[in-house]
């Protein structure tokens, strides 16, 4: 069990990241045909587990990971949150649940020393529009250029290039560092020299990420204890029962992976 309140009381460093639009079922498939060998790795017990996401796009997912709603088990009992806003007077938290008095988790962890920094993928993160900046606001410092984005075939190493040169920086403070990975988001259908998108080109583009996250993570850690925590923001259909997309209801969409571990 992760004490998140003993780890943010300790200012450990933090490492959210978030793979854009990545389904759990491919995710899985990826791992077992041993197409992400870095991920097998690192991941505790070397797998992923299937959770429920809070959002059926980036914004809201987004939106509930930061106010203290991560991913959900699909099981009636569920394991303490990680984090959580104050509760009313009349709720009990769980003594391993870090609680922030702030609307969310970053403005949160500023009394506590750390930096917020935001490595953004999707254009959510870009500002170039109004949406495009209510997440990227609640961070002290984003970073955002259009080869971090999915368009972009290599922009997995651009991104993790860019935090570890921002985690360089902070090396003696506790960060907290996200990472929005685009690889994973349509258009992807070029990691199979295809122009469309589908089930099979997205296990493409996470064998493709799967080098730079095991990159980051490990360049991290080498001299650091970091709490990481790794996740889908939620799925993408690509025809099951007629679906395409994301924001619908369907499990394609629903159903992420998840991981959350303390590094040695």
């Amino acid at each position: 069990m992760i004490d998140a309140a003993e780890i943010i009381r300790s200012e450990t460093s933090i490492l959210f990241v978030t793979l854009d639009s990545l389904r759990y079922d491919v995710a899985r498939a990826a791992l077992h045909a041993g197409r992400t060998p870095r991920l097998a790795k690192i991941l505790p017990g070397g797998v992923w587990e299937e959770r429920r996401t809070p959002g059926t796009f980036t914004l809201p997912a987004h939106m509930a990971f930061f106010s203290g709603f991560l991913p959900k088990l699909p099981q009636p009992v569920q394991p303490p949150r990680l984090w959580e806003c104050r509760p009313p007077a009349f709720k009990t938290v769980d003594a391993g649940t870090f609680v922030f008095d702030a609307p969310n988790l970053l403005t949160g962890l500023a009394p506590h020393g750390y930096r917020t920094v935001c490595v953004g993928g999707v254009t959510y993160f870009s500002r170039e529009t109004p949406l495009g900046s209510v997440l990227p606001d609640m961070f002290h410092e984003d970073h955002w250029r259009p080869e971090f984005c999915s368009p972009e075939p290599d922009s997995a190493r651009h991104q993790v290039d860019h935090a570890l040169a921002v985690a360089e920086q902070y090396a003696h403070r506790p960060l907290m560092l996200f990472v929005n990975v685009s690889a994973t988001h349509v258009p992807h259908g070029h990691y199979n020299g295809d122009s469309s998108d589908s089930w099979l080109s997205q296990a493409a583009a996470l064998a493709y990420a799967d080098e730079h996250l095991g990159r980051l993570v490990e360049g991290l850690t080498s001299g650091k204890r970091w709490l990481i925590i790794m996740c889908a923001d939620h799925g993408d259909a690509f025809g099951e029962d007629g679906y395409h997309g994301r924001g619908i209801a369907h499990p394609t969409v629903l159903n992420v992976p998840f991981a959350a571990w303390l590094s040695a």
